[in-house]
């Protein structure tokens, strides 16, 4: 199983498409590693620069509807590339959030009241999370600051997150 915990990267904006996640100029890449260097190359936010600020994070949390645009796997490859395999929204494109757990990654969606709360509470600072499967709730800590947050997903797409995808759940189902 994947690692579902880590710093946290904040990207303060709706909207964000699989473009700005990976740009189409790179789908003829024929491995996800070589998507690695690309992720986030195209967006747009202020201060924001790829090369510095996605090294070392391993959680995205973001505003609504992330992953809109172009249905593709590369975008949720990108990430996975980076080691990051958990996104956290108000809501995602749906084709996108069904690759991510196909991808046996997750994509979680909180309310928008949530989502403004962390953004106020940790955004702009050195920000770790923790994801608890047994309980469903993750652990968000930064300089002594502490909050916890309950989540869920579907039985079916916390079955393909632990075995690792689509692929994995149908060899040990099928």
């Amino acid at each position: 199983m994947k690692n579902f915990s880590g710093n946290v990267l904040f990207l303060d904006r709706s909207d964000i498409n699989t473009d700005e996640i990976i740009p189409a100029k790179y789908l003829t890449e024929i491995s996800k590693q070589a998507l690695k260097p690309y992720l986030l190359e195209d967006i747009k936010l202020e201060g924001f620069n790829p090369q510095r600020d996605v090294k070392g994070k391993h959680v995205i949390i973001t505003r609504a509807n992330f992953g809109c645009g172009s249905s593709r796997e590369h975008a949720p490859w990108a990430l996975e590339a980076n080691d990051i395999h958990l996104v956290i929204a108000e809501n995602f494109a749906r084709i996108f959030r069904q690759n991510m757990f196909n991808c046996g990654m997750i994509a979680v969606e909180l309310s928008g009241q949530t989502i403004d709360d962390i953004f106020k509470e940790f955004s702009g600072k050195e920000t770790h999370l923790e994801t608890n499967f047994e309980n469903n709730a993750f652990i968000i800590t930064t300089d002594g600051l502490h909050k916890e947050v309950s989540f869920s997903i579907s039985d079916f797409d916390r079955a393909l997150v632990m075995t690792g995808g689509w692929v994995e759940y149908a060899d040990a189902k099928y």
